[in-house]
């Protein structure tokens, strides 16, 4: 399986090469990045072929294509990508817009290419295992759900709406919405949100809390806030309090850590557990080997968007948006 790379703009892009460079039978072509200084500084540290021009990439024999660029940039590779044959996975937000998201799944699907979006949260050992419960009915009817998404303030393009399409709303309010959406099989009909800026000289958003009502008349809520401070022991958390007729899920998708407290390097955490990322990539390639659509799509991706850019309006005009 042959693998290039276009952009190293997101933070997740060297968490990837890092994964990929340890599997077996898989090689990256080459990563594409505009930004000479960024992809000289990795690829040379990696190892790997570098290309200023992403077209230049997408002529090379590559299978799959990892998009990992600012938010606002994925339309347009994933589009080069789909229409040079090569199967994408995304990163997420799918897009900063739901034309975009829709025109990305659409040539995808024209070019017989698999689209996938980047929630390698479905990947994490507490997470699978609640689907699990979820599935089984060990918690009986789901009622509501309480989940965070909290996290540090990413800071460059990240805080910039311009390249991102919005702050901690757009960057983190989407995977929360995924995982109820897997677990629960049903789509989300109301959104209301409030969001400000209150960690930051940023005017972005960096803080907020969304309300969503599902269709099958779950109520969920989900802080999705950049407020974690650099003394905290990690970027961040992903967590949901399940509530179901029969019982409660507590999930902590990032639980499978040591706490560390040392007088030298103060409060840390020692992961030990499993890679998320390692999960989403090896499923991805197996899908495109075996020629099965990914666990997780295009439409996946854009649902989550939908309800990001939802909040926003909520917001906005301080009413509830109906989706559906």
């Amino acid at each position: 399986m042959k693998i290039g790379i276009i952009s190293l703009a997101h933070l997740h892009a060297v968490g990837y090469i890092s994964v990929i460079l340890g599997m077996k039978d898989v090689e990256i072509v080459g990563v594409a990045d505009e930004d000479q200084e960024r992809g000289r500084q990795w690829t040379q540290q990696f190892k790997l072929p570098y290309f200023q021009n992403y077209e230049e990439l997408l002529k090379q024999d590559v299978d799959v294509v990892i998009v990992t660029s600012e938010n606002v940039k994925h339309h347009e590779h994933v589009l080069a990508a789909a229409r040079a044959g090569k199967h994408v996975l995304c990163e997420k937000p799918l897009a900063t817009n739901l034309k975009d998201a829709q025109e990305m799944i659409d040539a995808c699907k024209e070019n017989g290419v698999f689209l996938s979006t980047a929630f390698p949260v479905r990947f994490s050992t507490p997470v699978a295992a609640a689907k699990n419960a979820i599935d089984l009915g060990q918690i009986g009817s789901i009622l509501a759900i309480k989940g965070t998404n909290h996290g540090f303030i990413p800071g460059g393009w990240f805080t910039d709406p311009s390249l991102s399409g919005g702050g901690a709303v757009m960057d983190h309010t989407v995977h929360l919405v995924d995982l109820m959406r897997w677990f629960m099989g049903s789509e989300v009909r109301d959104v209301y949100a409030e969001h400000d800026s209150r960690f930051s000289d940023n005017p972005i958003d960096d803080c907020g809390i969304v309300t969503l009502e599902f269709e099958n008349g779950v109520f969920a809520t989900i802080d999705c806030s950049w407020s974690r401070t650099k003394a905290y022991p990690t970027w961040g958390d992903v967590t949901m309090e399940i509530i179901g007729t029969d019982g409660i899920l507590l999930v902590d998708a990032f639980g499978q850590k040591v706490n560390l407290y040392s007088e030298t390097a103060g409060v840390k955490w020692d992961p030990w557990g499993d890679n998320m990322d390692a999960g989403l990539l090896l499923h991805f390639i197996n899908s495109v080997r075996e020629g099965k659509e990914p666990l997780i799509t295009g439409l996946d991706g854009l649902r989550a968007t939908e309800v990001a850019l939802a909040a926003y309006q909520a917001a906005e005009q301080k009413t509830t948006v109906v989706l559906r």
